[in-house]
């Protein structure tokens, strides 16, 4: 855990327990608001924290928790108790957060992989209100092949707890072989998925894609254009399909999946904006900040 972090315990509606994960600013720095993290498959919310230090530089505190079956939170490894488990989390966890914020303190949800697809799909749904959503390689479409589709749409009505390697291949994470051998080497990843989960992911991407001409929350979707863990295709879809004065949508084409893990931000491609390369500051040398915290100023 980071120094400057802190981490409890969170008791869900169902008694599960789920561990959070805050990165509170120094009483002396102005709050622009609270941004709450979810992670993907197989990680937890310790792999955030350079991201959070990021943000908390910016002036916005940031939480983040293990999502069930993961990491330190309650839960058989890569499971899931119920169809709706992971968007039942996030409703708690958003709910306790506004309960601790100051009034009008601006909530934005940052997700990333599956947590990209649980963050998107909650937006969809209008469980909660939240300010502003940034979606970071969201697992809108796992490319899937017949025959895994055939397997997720039988299994989970016949062994919805039955686990298996979730097949990612952790040396498409980032092109820095620091942060492959860090993510191997981590205690808490694990590379399980239920078929319970693997239907979730199924059936909530097209799902998601097919609300986007409706979308009405700020958004801004970055991902990677030679991403080899999800298809960046669902990306394009839903940027294609969303309102560009609500979605902003920059595709880094010569990155991997992890796109805050890349040696270097590439050369981003925007829908409906032109990158000039002009990108100064303290994050000239990563332009998926640089994008992300111009974003972020334009709207807090």
């Amino acid at each position: 855990m980071d120094a400057e972090s802190t981490l409890s315990t969170f008791t869900a509606v169902d008694g599960d327990n789920l561990a959070v994960q805050d990165w509170p600013l120094d009483p002396d720095v102005r709050l622009r608001g609270m941004v709450l993290i979810v992670h993907g498959l197989g990680e937890h919310a310790g792999r955030y924290q350079h991201v959070a230090q990021r943000l908390k530089g910016w002036g916005f505190a940031v939480r983040s928790y293990d999502q069930c079956g993961h990491g330190e939170s309650s839960g058989a490894r890569g499971g899931l108790p119920s169809d709706t488990r992971l968007l039942d989390d996030l409703t708690d966890l958003i709910d306790s957060t506004r309960a601790r914020l100051p009034a009008g303190t601006p909530l934005i949800l940052l997700g990333h992989s599956m947590g990209g697809l649980v963050a998107a799909r909650f937006v969809s749904l209008g469980l909660r209100a939240v300010d502003a959503l940034v979606l970071s390689s969201p697992a809108l479409d796992t490319g899937m092949n017949p025959l895994q589709k055939l397997l997720v749409a039988v299994l989970p009505r016949i062994a919805p707890n039955l686990r298996v390697g979730n097949g990612l291949n952790a040396d498409f994470l980032s092109h820095d072989p620091a942060v492959v051998r860090a993510y191997r080497a981590d205690p808490l990843v694990h590379d399980r998925i239920s078929a319970r989960l693997a239907r979730f992911f199924a059936t909530e991407g097209p799902a998601t894609i097919a609300a986007a001409p409706q979308w009405n929350l700020p958004t801004l979707l970055l991902y990677a254009g030679d991403d080899r863990l999800v298809n960046p295709q669902g990306s394009r879809r839903f940027a294609a399909a969303a309102p560009a004065d609500v979605v902003r949508a920059v595709c880094f084409e010569a990155l991997y999946h992890e796109i805050f893990n890349e040696p270097s931000g590439g050369t981003p491609n925007e829908k409906g904006v032109e990158a000039d390369g002009e990108l100064g500051g303290e994050s000239a040398s990563h332009p998926v900040f640089e994008a992300l915290r111009t974003w972020l100023d334009q709207r807090f």
